[in-house]
Parts: C-alpha cells; structure tokens; sequence
C-alpha cells in the first residue's frame, strides 16, 4: 500500500490544512506520489477554509493551499497509512477515536524529528504561523525521509 497521510489538528483550519498543503507540495517536489489530507479532532469549523494567515503563510511561500475544514472520521484510521497528530491533546484525541480494526499508524507529527508539538498559532500573530511553516516543513521532509525510505 502507497503511503498516505493525515494531518489532525483541533478546528482543521490553522495546522493542519498547511501541513497538508505543505507535505503535499514538499512531497510533489521531491518527486514522491503521496496522498495528503487533513482534518480536525473537533468540527468547530466543518466546511470553513482555512483561517487567512494560514491561506497568506502558504502564498508567501509558494505551497497552494486549497482546503474545506471536516472532522475525522472513523473511516480515516483505514483509509490512511499515516496519521500524523499536530500536539499531544490531539493525540490522546485521535487514540481515543480510533477504532478496534484501525490500520493506519497514529503519532505525533514531531515524533519523526524532536518531538516537538506544533503550537496552536490561532490567538497570535504571523510569527506563530512562521513557526508552524518552518515546523512543517521540517516534519514533512523527516516524515517522507522515514516513511519512502522504508519502501525502497
């Protein structure tokens, strides 16, 4: 089976939709075929785009972002070999949903480098979605490192 990834945050409107959109594009760069999705433990902002500073992050780096907030689904823990939790609460979140048949393989984003969470940028400034850019690219480029390295 190809790899796949989720990307999960809370609302699916900050983290996660640029993790998606920069794991697809890093992943498109490095000439890999990997299918990228995201979405949020919560359904605050189910059928939302992305919050602007996100939208404006991705622009200003060059990664197309084209996104509609939705909730996971139980379906998402077979239908994806990945996913990738943005911090430790959305974690324990997404353990707590996954059901009995899952096959896709749940951990922190940040576990394939230090780690680290990727903070809620939501309530700051642009400096938090920098942050959250830097962050996902780091996690994107360790992640397919592990992940395709494995398949050759």
């Amino acid at each position: 089976m190809a790899p796949s990834a989720l990307v999960v945050c809370l609302g699916n409107i900050c983290r996660s939709p640029m993790g998606e959109a920069v794991l697809k594009h890093v992943a498109k760069e490095r000439g890999i075929d990997l299918h990228v999705e995201s979405a949020g433990t919560a359904g605050y902002h189910v059928g939302e785009e992305p919050d602007d500073r996100t939208i404006a992050v991705c622009k200003k780096h060059g990664v197309p972002i084209n996104h509609e907030a939705r909730q996971v689904s139980s379906e998402d823990f077979k239908k994806f070999t990945h996913i990738l939790a943005s911090d430790e609460a959305n974690l324990r979140a997404l353990e707590r949903m996954k059901p009995k048949d899952a096959t896709a393989e749940v951990r922190l984003w940040g576990s394939y480098v230090d780690n680290k969470a990727i903070a809620d940028p939501y309530y700051g400034g642009m400096n938090g979605f920098e942050q959250v850019y830097k962050q996902c690219v780091q996690y994107s480029n360790a992640y397919l490192d592990q992940v395709v390295g494995r398949q050759n």
